[in-house]
């Protein structure tokens, strides 16, 4: 099964391989509140405790059909994740580490919610929460589910790396293994006032 991804004016579409292993977790951490004030959009992306909903999956599984130029990429600090939106209307996309060879993508549900079907339908329930800590409010922690969803993770990356296909990414040079645009890293300056931010 294929599910729609697609940023919320169209110009960037495509889709994500749903029948290989994905989990769904929401992250309630600071970076992901602060990506989400970065993009203006966190009225859209946050839940009411300031979570946000992703698919942890194989960079492998997205296929952008439409608007690949349209993406940007940002990072919080000179050695966080990158983080990928829509330039044209500042829709995120995903998150994946530095280095392809980790090949992790979380995907953040708002790219994937502009179609009928379904996320549960795609990518089975949500059991995870992370980083509760940082919730606004209480949020019940996931402990066993957590710990059964990063070794998931840990097992699709380290079988990436053994065979190679960490290599097939869509964030990525084939070429070169850079990233396919210039990161933009926040200063320290840049990214405080992010957590500033009501």
């Amino acid at each position: 099964m294929n599910h729609p991804l697609r940023c919320l004016c169209g110009s960037i579409q495509g889709h994500v391989d749903a029948q290989h292993s994905a989990s769904r977790a929401v992250c309630y951490c600071r970076d992901c509140q602060a990506f989400a004030r970065f993009l203006g959009r966190q009225g859209e992306i946050l839940n009411g405790q300031g979570g946000t909903e992703i698919i942890a999956t194989l960079p492998r599984c997205v296929h952008f059909d439409e608007g690949k130029d349209s993406l940007a990429c940002m990072s919080l600090g000179e050695k966080g994740m990158l983080r990928w939106y829509a330039a044209c209307c500042r829709t995120p996309i995903g998150n994946t580490p530095r280095d392809r060879k980790t090949a992790y993508v979380g995907l953040v549900s708002t790219c994937l919610t502009r179609s009928g079907t379904s996320l549960e339908e795609s990518f089975g329930p949500l059991k995870i929460v992370l980083n509760t800590d940082s919730a606004r409010g209480k949020v019940a922690p996931t402990p066993a589910a957590t710990f059964f969803g990063i070794l998931k993770i840990v097992k699709n990356v380290s079988g990436a790396r053994l065979s190679g296909r960490y290599k097939d990414n869509p964030f990525f040079s084939p070429a070169s293994g850079r990233p396919i645009k210039e990161p933009r890293s926040l200063t320290p300056a840049e990214r405080e006032a992010l957590d500033d931010i009501a």
